[in-house]
């Protein structure tokens, strides 16, 4: 990647970084570090273990389209690990989540195995983040029946999340067997506004498109066991992922149950990315955490204790994602261009 676009992305989260610390109530988070004393390093060392999940999936899938040898580049998994956290730090910080990580990671990629197979598997690796997300919390849903005492209002919402995710895993699996590059240009076109643009493009594109398009069917239609390793990998980083409030709630209760803890996790994780629109969900995943805490029977100040160093964490990770931008060595980067 060029250095002024690599600078512009660098600066550009910093900025949003500093305005969303100054959100902050600096008392109440003191507050709450010495309380969490130990267990909140280790719930920062733990995101460096579930990153390793979601840079293993990018790879598998980049490795899935060597089907020639001319194909075969060497990309250090370490390398991809560090652009991984960029463009999580990245989209952490933007609203609407996929506006500055995917375009981040596809130029950092592009000089290394060129723009089609960078745009397809940052692509696929986003429907296959997203993918495993409706998975986690379809499967939470007999989680909470066989754990939870299950009311009438309860059995209707958990109905409703049930078919949203079925209908969700549907479209997805649609996706992977037809490509979804040229489907969403096309949806592009009916928002008001950029349909010339959109219709501009995929005219101009189209072969490009379809091949991206070719590449993420591919994955599905004839690599199947890659297709189930990589959203493997994915589904198990939802369910370590629980492991953060595990440790947070051992803070204030010794006894604290680890299947709650996916339960949390997975109300949470839908609450919040309902508001995806807004930088680092700011509000919706502690509205999340109170919800759901609460509707396990836990305190209120739990929920809040548990947002609050989850948003602490969040930011420490996405100053550190920002920081490895500008770690890259030259020679993987501006020489490349």
């Amino acid at each position: 990647m060029k250095k002024k676009y690599q600078n512009g992305f660098f600066i550009f989260g910093i900025i949003v970084l500093g305005i969303m610390v100054t959100q902050l109530d600096f008392a109440e988070v003191w507050q709450g570090l010495q309380h969490a004393g130990y267990w909140f390093f280790a719930v920062v060392a733990l995101w460096a273990f579930l990153y390793i999940f979601n840079t293993a999936t990018w790879y598998i899938i980049i490795r899935s389209q060597e089907k020639k040898p001319e194909d075969r580049v060497r990309i250090p998994f370490w390398w991809l690990y560090k652009v991984s956290v960029s463009g999580f730090a990245l989209n952490y910080a933007t609203p609407g989540g996929l506006m500055g990580g995917e375009p981040y990671r596809i130029m950092e990629l592009k000089p290394k195995i060129g723009v089609e197979r960078a745009t397809s598997s940052v692509v696929l690796f986003v429907m296959t983040h997203i993918f495993s997300h409706f998975w986690f919390w379809l499967l939470s849903i007999p989680l909470f029946v066989f754990t939870q005492p299950t009311t009438t209002f309860m059995a209707i919402m958990l109905s409703l999340a049930g078919f949203f995710c079925l209908s969700a895993i549907w479209f997805f699996l649609s996706g992977y067997k037809k490509g979804l590059a040229v489907r969403v240009m096309r949806l592009l076109g009916y928002i008001p506004g950029l349909r010339k643009w959109a219709d501009r493009y995929v005219a101009e594109n189209a072969e490009q498109l379809q091949n991206i398009d070719r590449q993420i069917a591919a994955l599905h239609n004839q690599d199947p066991k890659t297709f189930f390793t990589a959203v493997s990998s994915e589904l198990l980083c939802r369910i370590f992922s629980a492991l953060e409030v595990y440790f947070i709630l051992l803070v204030l209760m010794p006894d604290a149950n680890y299947l709650n803890c996916i339960l949390i996790i997975s109300f949470t994780t839908l609450f919040a990315n309902m508001l995806f629109f807004m930088p680092l969900q700011l509000g919706g995943r502690e509205g999340g955490f109170l919800m759901s805490v609460s509707g396990l029977g836990l305190t209120a100040s739990a929920g809040i204790f548990v947002a609050l160093i989850v948003r602490v964490r969040e930011l420490i990770w996405t100053a550190i994602g920002l920081l490895l931008i500008k770690c890259f060595k030259q020679s993987d980067t501006e020489k490349q261009d």
